[in-house]
């Protein structure tokens, strides 16, 4: 039997934690499947990584691998120690006819009529995109195509998605050889930034400017939402930074209902003024006995 280091053909150390084993994997099927790579040996190289994954990814499988030793060359004729096939229920009377693949393909009396290398079923590789929706589109749900190996994979992406959501589309990845399974592909979601609204899980931000008049005496006003402008009522005293919250008007959610949009006050003074406007401001300066910075006077008597 030939040694076959798994590790080095996935390129990680053998230490390596099993997600990044299968990221190793995915980044190497994705590289060389056939029906990807043009190169020369393509598939034989495929076929290599997808049988060193099979092995690294199933626990017992890879415990088994490691109980072979690390002194082998790559290529280099070799047995399993003594009690390797009693402490991994391997029924075999002789190693000399098996390949190190089918070995662990078939461990533990799973072993098939073939054994031929050929004959092993190979899953594809999975497959990676990131789609960028609209806070809209999130929120009412969307689909749309994508090109995966020269082919068209329809992709529905359910209300309620939020930036940096992983979503998984079983069987849409590479396809299989030998009748293996396909790989699955995996949407990564990317919202764009809105021009009114900070989105934080299924909640909404808004910045709401009020003048002085509106945050001191009360108001009515309109507010936007995904849905559609709602009115919104400002209690009288309002303070800017202050969060103003309109239930059930965030972002939708996949298991039903929705976040909550809040508004935070921003309190505008009119950039322009003319006489009249002028006058009242000067009035109220001289009427109004409201002083915004007395707590300097406390902090200095204090120091």
């Amino acid at each position: 039997m030939k040694y076959k280091d798994y590790y080095a053909a996935l390129g990680v150390k053998r230490d390596a934690s099993a997600d990044e084993i299968k990221k190793a994997y995915r980044k190497l099927a994705q590289k060389h499947h056939p029906d990807v790579s043009k190169e020369a040996g393509a598939e034989e190289k495929f076929k290599e990584i997808a049988e060193a994954y099979a092995t690294l990814k199933d626990p017992e499988k890879r415990a088994a691998y490691d109980q072979l030793g690390t002194g082998f060359q790559q290529g280099q004729e070799f047995r399993p120690p003594p009690d390797w096939a009693q402490q991994f229920r391997e029924e075999t009377s002789s190693f000399d006819d098996l390949d190190l693949g089918d070995l662990f393909a078939e461990l533990r009396g799973r072993r098939g009529d073939g054994r031929a290398r050929g004959n092993i079923k190979f899953p594809g590789p999975d497959y990676e995109a990131t789609v960028h929706l609209s806070l809209e589109e999130a929120n009412r749900g969307t689909q749309f195509e994508l090109e995966i190996d020269g082919r068209k994979v329809t992709a529905r992406i359910p209300k309620g998605a939020t930036d940096g959501m992983r979503l998984r589309l079983r069987g849409q990845g590479g396809p299989g050889v030998n009748g293996g399974a396909n790989g699955d592909l995996y949407l990564n979601v990317q919202l764009h930034p809105h021009a009114l609204f900070r989105v934080s899980g299924h909640d909404l931000y808004l910045d709401l400017p009020l003048t002085p008049w509106e945050a001191a005496l009360g108001a009515t006003v309109e507010v936007p939402t995904l849905d559609g402008a709602v009115n919104l009522k400002v209690p009288p005293n309002t303070t800017a930074g202050r969060k103003l919250r309109l239930a059930k008007k965030g972002l939708a959610k996949p298991s039903g209902g929705e976040g909550d949009l809040y508004a935070i006050v921003q309190i505008v003074n009119p950039t322009v003024l003319n006489e009249r406007e002028r006058e009242l401001f000067k009035e109220l300066g001289e009427q109004s006995k409201f002083d915004p910075r007395a707590h300097f006077a406390k902090e200095r008597s204090h120091g």
